[in-house]
């Protein structure tokens, strides 16, 4: 017997993500009213090997990463012209949720999880530091992607520090920027 491709056998979702049209206007709700954060900005985040629908691709974009509870929300913003994901949202008038993520420890299994379940990936790259993302579309589920990472070493160490920070937090200093 045959077992089903089912996506849920790489692990939990662990974060919900947004390209908000009002960037300033997202973060102050997450942080104001729902009490996420803080939430750790990354700037002009560069990607090695990127592609979008399997052509290379360099899109220049910014994001910020918090916490609410257990559940890690990303805010992104795109800053070129660049084909991506986060553009073809954008200009097809979406709002809302965007995608959701996973994590994983190797992408090629599930990458072929992914493949037995019939799901095209639509964006991937190299993260810096030794990890490695790929977004597939969900062909119609809550989210119009989702996510799956291979995050580099210490990154699980952060994120953890994050969330962390996020339960002591006393709604100040709501944006901490990462590197430059």
């Amino acid at each position: 017997m045959n077992r089903p491709a089912l996506i849920a056998q790489l692990g939990e979702i662990m974060q919900m993500a947004y390209v908000p049209r009002d960037f300033e206007q997202a973060l102050r709700f997450w942080t104001k009213t729902l009490g996420a954060g803080p939430f750790y900005s990354f700037e002009h985040v560069k990607l090695d090997r990127a592609r979008y629908r399997g052509q290379p691709v360099e899109i220049d974009f910014s994001m910020m990463l918090g916490y609410w509870g257990n559940m890690q929300i990303e805010l992104i913003t795109q800053h070129n012209e660049a084909p991506s994901i986060f553009k073809t949202w954008r200009d097809d008038g979406h709002e809302g949720l965007h995608h959701v993520c996973m994590l994983v420890d190797d992408i090629d299994p599930a990458r072929d999880l992914c493949n037995r379940a019939r799901l095209q990936v639509a964006q991937e790259a190299l993260v810096p530091g030794g990890g490695e993302v790929m977004y597939v579309d969900s062909a119609g589920g809550p989210a119009s992607l989702l996510e799956i990472l291979k995050p580099a070493p210490g990154t699980a160490e952060f994120f953890r520090m994050m969330r962390e920070e996020h339960r002591t937090w006393d709604g100040s200093d709501p944006v901490r920027r990462v590197g430059r």
